[in-house]
């Protein structure tokens, strides 16, 4: 016979051995001795307790039977049912403490793998998924098969970590169910963070559905007619007067005028775009960000068509827009930063302006390729960003064999003390002039400067003037909007600028 119980919100068919074990018990052992028919008195009155659903009755009925007595032929029986009698009165490690007892001293039962099953079950609602799956795979009798794919399947759907169903796939490797739960978690992260050459391999392995599990890359091109591009930006449209002085949001303005005269090219190259403008609404006196203006934005309909995202400008937009974009893979791209920051986790998210790292990435590639003298000295500032590019620039560089002398960061406060270290003199010539230092001359083929401090990048440029050998400095192109630089200095050094 077969009974159903439920557990949370599975239904498992499990043998009722209930039956079976009465019919056993009566038809084997004689009922001529008093004791006997004792131990089988109360073997009945508890199992019409069990039958009933009294099992704390149950409970109090089955524990005198379970000790071990020659003349008790009910001690596993009895020791069984107070398990499940416990476990259905919700004592879950009372009953994992008798069905442990049960398999330590009756090891050859009959009815071990129905033990092993209620063990498993136990094991899968404490989340010692381990454990229980060790216990399953000791289950021999194939009419198990099917409860104990469902009992899998429903439980290890819980996991969703994507390395610990790696590291049972690696215990369990012929497990069909761990393989579809690792296949599944896999699938459910985010686009750019899934491995998709495991994904692929767990799908075929198994034999699963691909169309289940494995997403088409959701950045495949779609070519269309016409395409939205909706502009998040800090118009300010509500105090836009036609006045000659500068406004306080100049830069988006110019920036939105670009954009048009870009998109008016594109048309007589038979690229069309509809360009659509919103305005985010921050402070007009201090350009605070107003997060309920975006919020209202991102409510509409006509944003949610959109097919390319462009903002937002402030840092602190970025979270709104970033849910959006994802929950709506809509492309999105931020026109002007080079904070990594702006992209998030969000795989449909772009930086227009390479990040600090890329940047300092490539002037190592660049430094590698063009300076023959592969020492190099690394110099940044103390913001985030000098620290990105400054560490950017020197993963690659050793990457690619050069070799780092020297990392330094400095402020503001201590970008003095750049000079000494490149110019403190060693030997002078007979008209006391330094023709040595402690750098040696011509000892670094390179100096990379993570950093848009003028106190900073100043201080190199006149130390590498007054060193006068052949060691090459690589900066940022936004040194040329400082207005003091000299450019006939900087072209007479024939300095690099990323």
């Amino acid at each position: 016979m077969k009974k159903e119980f439920r557990i949370g919100n599975l239904e498992f068919r499990l043998t009722n051995i209930l039956t079976a074990c009465l019919v056993i018990t009566f038809l084997s052992f004689p009922k001529t001795q008093g004791y006997s028919q004792d131990f089988e008195s109360r073997y009945k009155t508890a199992t019409d307790f069990f039958k009933e659903g009294k099992y704390n009755l149950a409970m109090s009925a089955y524990n005198p039977l379970i000790t071990y007595d020659k003349s008790n032929p009910y001690s596993e029986y009895a020791s069984f049912y107070y398990a499940l009698s416990a476990y259905k009165q919700n004592y879950p490690v009372l009953a994992k403490d008798m069905f442990i007892q049960i398999k330590k001293l009756y090891p050859t039962w009959e009815k071990m793998d129905e033990v092993n099953y209620w063990l498993a079950t136990i094991y899968f609602e404490q989340h010692d998924y381990f454990q229980a799956l060790l216990v399953l795979k000791s289950i021999q009798n194939d009419s198990y098969k099917e409860d104990i794919i469902q009992l899998k399947r429903h439980f290890l759907s819980e996991v969703d970590d994507v390395e610990t169903l790696t590291m049972m796939l690696e215990e369990h490797s012929q497990d069909a169910e761990v393989g579809r739960a690792l296949a599944r978690a896999i699938s459910k992260q985010p686009y750019s963070k899934q491995d998709r050459v495991q994904l692929e391999s767990v799908v075929s392995k198994f034999n699963l559905n691909k169309d289940e599990f494995v997403q088409e890359d959701p950045l495949t091109p779609i070519f269309k007619e016409r395409y939205r591009v909706s502009l998040l930006f800090p118009f300010l449209a509500s105090t836009l007067e036609p006045t000659i002085g500068i406004k306080k949001n100049q830069f988006v303005l110019e920036l939105y005028n670009g954009m048009k005269l870009a998109k008016d090219t594109l048309e007589k190259q038979n690229i069309h775009l509809d360009l659509f403008a919103y305005d985010t609404e921050p402070n007009s006196e201090s350009l605070k960000v107003n997060p309920d203006a975006l919020k209202k934005l991102l409510e509409t309909d006509e944003l949610k068509s959109s097919d390319l995202l462009v903002g937002p400008l402030f840092i602190q937009e970025n979270t709104l827009l970033q849910e959006f974009s994802e929950k709506y893979k809509i492309n999105m791209i931020n026109p002007v930063s080079n904070r990594i920051e702006f992209m998030g986790e969000n795989y449909f998210s772009w930086l227009y302006q390479p990040s600090h790292e890329t940047l300092g990435a490539k002037s190592a590639e660049f430094l590698s390729k063009h300076v023959s003298n592969k020492n190099c000295i690394v110099f940044y500032g103390d913001t985030p960003q000098d620290s990105v590019m400054a560490f950017g620039f020197i993963r690659s560089a050793q990457a690619l064999g050069m070799n780092v002398v020297l990392a330094e960061e400095y402020h503001r406060e201590t970008s003095s003390k750049i000079i000494s270290t490149l110019t403190t003199p060693t030997e002078f010539d007979e008209f006391k002039n330094p023709i040595q230092f402690t750098i040696k001359r011509d000892s670094v083929g390179s100096i990379f400067v993570a950093s848009d401090d003028p106190l900073i990048y100043a201080k190199v440029i006149s130390s590498v003037e007054l060193r006068a050998d052949s060691t090459i400095i690589m900066g940022n192109e936004n040194w040329l909007e400082y207005s003091s630089l000299d450019y006939e200095k900087l072209e007479r050094l024939q300095l690099v600028m990323a």
